[in-house]
């Protein structure tokens, strides 16, 4: 019956504190707001400029070819444009309107006719790829952009390749967009938000005093931790609901079962508010419970690739899988799982790996949180 009334108390609080609890839920779906005004919510298109200076017919016809490519859905993959010099097109690159440049050479056509007619011709000018090598987009284009010339090459010419080379998306990765891709670590982030509230909350009743009170009615541990995660756990699967419909209304499609989503968000949540405790653990009052928390949300925001992607950082293999630096954090794995589930539509089997390790993680947070809060905090006064 206390674990109940704590349970109601912790949600009259943040009812009560309307500013902080608003501020958690909407955090995320604003986040989300933020990466589709960065992102196309449409298929990710990639621009070329093309300065054909080959008239023969077969630099039209390559161009026409670049057109063609697409998502398996039909969507453009490469926005083409052509341009009549170098100078032309250098300002666009450099200020990354457009990701390459390919330039057709005046002897394109002599070249492939040589080709057709079974001669040897003499080496011909080359195409030539032109583009700023520090812009993130410039691989795909220009990898995309010489697939479609090898490919145009090959078909003109009669000179199959001797092994064929076919490409098999995994799930409904082929056709998502760069917002979507985003979307899996920005709900995990909604969950992470939760340590602002989490902390501020538990300092509180140890600011006001109501900690102590709670324990002359013969509270456990168990009771006021218990009552609080609940409340708390709540309020993260509802700011996870709102991110999530916020990404929907934006274009967002999920390939998977959403309750396994809402799962990984509970078990995360758990880590977040373990985290929390800890928090408390070394806060005297509210404000300094705000500024404490700032280091684990870094350090669960930007290495757990909630807020973009990071390279994996090999540290040993257990059992065929490589354990990686950033899996010591919960979020990491929760950020797998999810993208497992809404691009791949994995099922439970297909994440087991994550959730068992997302369970134990959690488990190891909250047991530390609680056991400093209870040496700190909850011994007889």
């Amino acid at each position: 019956m206390r674990f109940l009334g704590v349970f109601r108390k912790a949600m009259w609080e943040q009812r009560r504190d309307l500013l902080i609890l608003s501020l958690t839920l909407l955090l995320g779906p604003c986040f989300v707001l933020l990466y589709a005004l960065f992102f196309p919510t449409g298929s990710t298109t990639y621009g070329v400029l093309i300065w054909n200076q080959d008239t023969a017919g077969d630099g039209n016809a390559l161009i026409e070819r670049l057109r063609q490519v697409a998502y398996s859905d039909g969507q453009p993959l490469l926005v083409v444009n052509q341009v009549n010099s170098r100078a032309e097109a250098e300002n666009p690159l450099r200020d990354r309107d457009a990701e390459v440049l390919l330039v057709i050479p005046p002897d394109f056509s002599q070249t492939l006719q040589a080709a057709r007619a079974g001669q040897q011709a003499a080496a011909g000018t080359p195409v030539m790829f032109v583009g700023d090598l520090t812009n993130p987009y410039y691989a795909v284009a220009a990898i995309m952009a010489n697939a479609a010339l090898d490919q145009y090459i090959q078909e003109t010419t009669g000179q199959a390749r001797p092994v064929e080379i076919v490409e098999d998306a995994l799930g409904a990765s082929a056709a998502r967009s760069e917002f979507e891709t985003y979307v899996p670590g920005l709900l995990v982030l909604a969950v992470i938000l939760l340590i602002y509230q989490s902390s501020m909350t538990i300092t509180r009743e140890i600011e006001t005093g109501t900690l102590r009170r709670l324990q002359t009615t013969g509270m456990t541990a168990l009771d006021f931790l218990g009552g609080t995660t609940a409340a708390l756990t709540l309020t993260a699967l509802l700011a996870v609901a709102l991110t999530f419909l916020t990404a929907l209304a934006l274009g967002f499609r999920s390939q998977g079962p959403l309750w396994l989503a809402f799962l990984i968000a509970a078990l995360t949540g758990v880590s977040i508010i373990g985290t929390g405790l800890i928090v408390a653990c070394f806060a005297r009052s509210g404000m300094q419970a705000s500024i404490i928390a700032n280091f684990p949300l870094a350090l669960f925001m930007f290495f757990s690739g909630a807020a973009f992607p990071l390279p994996r950082v090999p540290l040993f293999s257990l059992g065929g899988r490589v354990i990686g630096l950033y899996d010591i954090l919960p979020p990491t794995h929760a950020v797998a799982a999810l993208n497992k589930v809404f691009t791949l539509g994995a099922e439970l089997n297909d994440i087991l790996y994550e959730l068992i390790a997302l369970v134990l993680l959690s488990a190891l947070y909250f047991a530390l949180g609680v056991w400093l809060f209870s040496r700190r905090h909850l011994r007889a006064a």
